[in-house]
């Protein structure tokens, strides 16, 4: 679903902008053809600053793990199941941290 922002003619309070900021940049004129035609991407304008945009977003979330959790489906005893849920939030991890012991690693 594409939504398409219709253009605001005049200004209107509580959007997050003052009425001077209105007007300082309200009576900018379009740009020309020939002015368009010249304009560059971003990336090649300002090379810099868009190297450290990219590094700042790749760098967000959760850093990665050496050797992560993988996704498992499988099928236990209820009681078992029951046992460590009782345990309380973590109760798969320590799940874990049982079945590391019982295999020896």
């Amino acid at each position: 679903m594409i939504i398409k922002a219709r253009k605001m003619t005049q200004f209107q309070p509580g959007r997050g902008y003052s009425k001077e900021d209105w007007d300082a940049v309200s009576d900018n004129p379009p740009l020309s053809k020939e002015e368009m035609a010249r304009a560059k991407p971003f990336k090649e304008a300002f090379p810099d600053v868009a190297k450290k945009m990219e590094t700042a977003i790749a760098a967000r979330g959760r850093p990665k793990l050496d050797n992560p959790k993988q996704p498992l489906n499988i099928r236990l005893d209820a009681d078992i199941i029951q046992f460590y849920k009782a345990t309380g939030k973590g109760w798969q991890s320590r799940m874990n941290d049982a079945l590391r012991k019982a295999a020896g690693l």
